[in-house]
């Protein structure tokens, strides 16, 4: 479980850095950005905010753009963002921006060339946690969120394993990718043509299904561009009614996809982890 350290900067008494690793379940170099709050620096061990980024970002985005460490530093919450998908020469590719590098939609490819590197899924939900918990002074307790693509992945991954996480939010998120383009697009791509393996990545079917709740806090921009024909929160919501699931749904009237929609609320997110982490 050896990491390289590439850069570190200190912010808000705490310090964001950015490091190399093998990732095993990719079969490739990642990397992997984490903001330790002041906190972990006097041998506290602290909770993680696990950050899911969307199509064509890096583990840099939330970390540069979000305006997330203030927040982060007094709560005493840890973030870690990962990249969005496997990287590299020998890694498979696509000349559009929502499949291959930069858009691995969070699933386990089972498909050629696909699968021999896209296994997201279990890197965000196994690997990556304990590297981060074997090498930095974090608990156990663990939050996951994301926008967008990442907002899909964040919640696919709290619905599936509840144990592991104290809360989730998104930005955004793909709600019901097995109905929406770039859904379908990426699913057939790395999953195949049969779609009853779409559905154990789809948020709005297992929300309907849920029996162990994750609280859930989602944020949507009324003036997104992607509202209607990609993201479709208005199923989420439903499957969260039907289900009776703890959702909580805000929609934010003139916001848009941007990170600018994201570092007006993000501090209202971090705080609802943080209220979580304490419970």
């Amino acid at each position: 479980m050896s990491i390289e350290n590439l850069s570190s900067n200190k912010s808000f008494a705490g310090w964001h850095k950015q490091y190399n690793h093998y990732a095993e379940t990719l079969s490739c170099t990642m990397r992997f950005a984490i903001y330790l709050p002041p906190q972990a620096a006097n041998g506290q061990k602290v909770p993680v905010l696990y950050w899911l980024s969307g199509l064509t970002c890096t583990d840099e985005n939330f970390m540069q753009k979000a305006g997330a460490h203030r927040a982060a530093a007094e709560l005493g919450v840890a973030i870690v963002a990962p990249d969005t998908s496997p990287r590299g020469e020998d890694v498979a590719d696509d000349e559009s921006y929502d499949l291959g590098q930069g858009a691995g939609f969070f699933v386990n490819a089972t498909e050629a060339p696909w699968s021999s590197h896209y296994q997201m899924y279990n890197y965000v939900v196994n690997e990556l946690p304990a590297l981060i918990e074997a090498n930095f002074p974090v608990n156990d307790q663990r939050a996951i969120a994301g926008h967008s693509m990442g907002g899909h992945g964040a919640l696919v991954i709290a619905l599936r394993n509840p144990q592991r996480y104290c809360s989730v939010s998104a930005f955004s998120p793909i709600s019901n990718p097995m109905n929406c383009p770039w859904g379908k697009k990426a699913f057939t791509a790395y999953l195949g043509e049969d779609t009853h393996s779409w559905r154990d990545y789809d948020a709005s079917l297992l929300m309907r299904e849920a029996t162990q709740p994750v609280p859930a806090l989602v944020d949507q921009g009324e003036a997104d561009r992607f509202l209607t024909e990609q993201l479709q929160p208005e199923r989420l919501e439903a499957a969260a009614t039907d289900s009776g699931y703890p959702l909580q749904l805000r929609r934010h009237e003139g916001y848009d996809h941007s990170y600018y929609f994201i570092s007006s609320f993000i501090d209202e997110h971090l705080r609802f982890h943080a209220n979580h982490f304490n419970k």
